[in-house]
């Protein structure tokens, strides 16, 4: 993604302080160059400030600057949205439906759905990259433990694999995160696939069905697991889910292990754009604007 402009909560509240304002601002975030009619391209149209939609002169059709996003066919108001959008941008805890809606004033119902769309918009977007050069990889559990039952692979806990892509100096790039059924070399090699670049190098610990990665095309480097003998082995990654987990907890209380994967979609996008201080408004709305919308049924099936 570009650069995006930088903006600070002063500026957001004086450049977004009504509906119209929030408004403009997606019309010139959709046509930067003015109007362009999605269905024969023509550069002129009427609009229509009852609906706000905008009619083409040519061919007539009706477009609108929600459509095909995040926020399309939304009853909530766009300012709403936008504060969303800054508060879950800017807090690096994450944002819980409660506290949405309680600073936000919509209900709770609301301010779940807005979430669970945004973190879809966060995902889409770090979907259309790949980890590449050194990947740390390894699998983790993240869940409280059932009363009464088993510790570690025997338990009920959500299994996730992990990649995370690193500099020629050792330092952390890149973090990917997916909820699997289980570590069998077939799984792990299907995770690589669809995250590691080829000709990567991947790191891990020497587990057997991590063994399969060599046969799949990828430089593979397994060494045991030891803090003591090889303190750097997988350090940033471990380093890395430390903090998930503590995301996890310490935000989500009691969540539902269905949407799990949108939790992690979220923190990877978060520690994938830590540079990008005063942009990360921009970002996520340009997110959310590229990421058609989902409804509450589809994500409550």
């Amino acid at each position: 993604m570009a650069k995006q402009e930088k903006i600070n909560l002063i500026d957001f509240q004086q450049k977004f302080s009504n509906e119209e304002a929030c408004l403009q601002y997606l019309f010139q975030k959709r046509w930067p160059n003015g109007f362009q009619c999605p269905r024969c391209g023509h550069n002129r149209c009427y609009e229509i400030t009852t609906r706000n939609l905008y009619e083409c002169t040519r061919c007539h059709y009706q477009a609108s600057v929600t459509a095909g996003t995040v926020t399309e066919k939304t009853h909530t108001k766009l300012m709403i949205w936008f504060w969303a959008i800054y508060l879950v941008a800017h807090d690096k805890r994450g944002r819980s439906a409660t506290s949405i809606s309680e600073e936000l004033g919509v209900s709770y119902k609301t301010a779940w759905l807005m979430l669970q769309k945004i973190r879809k918009a966060m995902g889409d977007r770090d979907s259309q990259y790949m980890l590449s050069g050194i990947v740390e990889l390894d699998d983790f559990f993240l869940g409280a433990p059932n009363e009464g039952g088993k510790r570690g692979s025997g338990t009920e806990k959500s299994l996730v694999l992990a990649g995370l892509s690193l500099n020629n100096q050792g330092y952390p790039l890149f973090l990917k995160m997916q909820v699997v059924s289980d570590v069998k070399g077939v799984t792990l090699a299907e995770f690589a696939h669809s995250v590691i670049g080829s000709g990567s190098k991947i790191s891990s610990a020497a587990y057997r069905s991590y063994l399969k990665l060599a046969k799949e095309g990828f430089e593979h480097k397994p060494k045991d697991f030891d803090p003591k003998q090889n303190p750097d082995h997988l350090k940033w990654l471990h380093t890395v889910v430390s903090n998930a987990k503590a995301f996890i907890a310490g935000t989500f209380h009691g969540l539902d292990k269905k949407h799990l994967q949108a939790y992690l979609n979220e923190f990877c996008y978060r520690f994938n754009r830590r540079r990008f201080k005063g942009e990360l408004f921009n970002r996520l709305l340009t997110c959310c604007l590229e990421t058609p919308t989902v409804t509450f049924a589809e994500l409550t099936l």
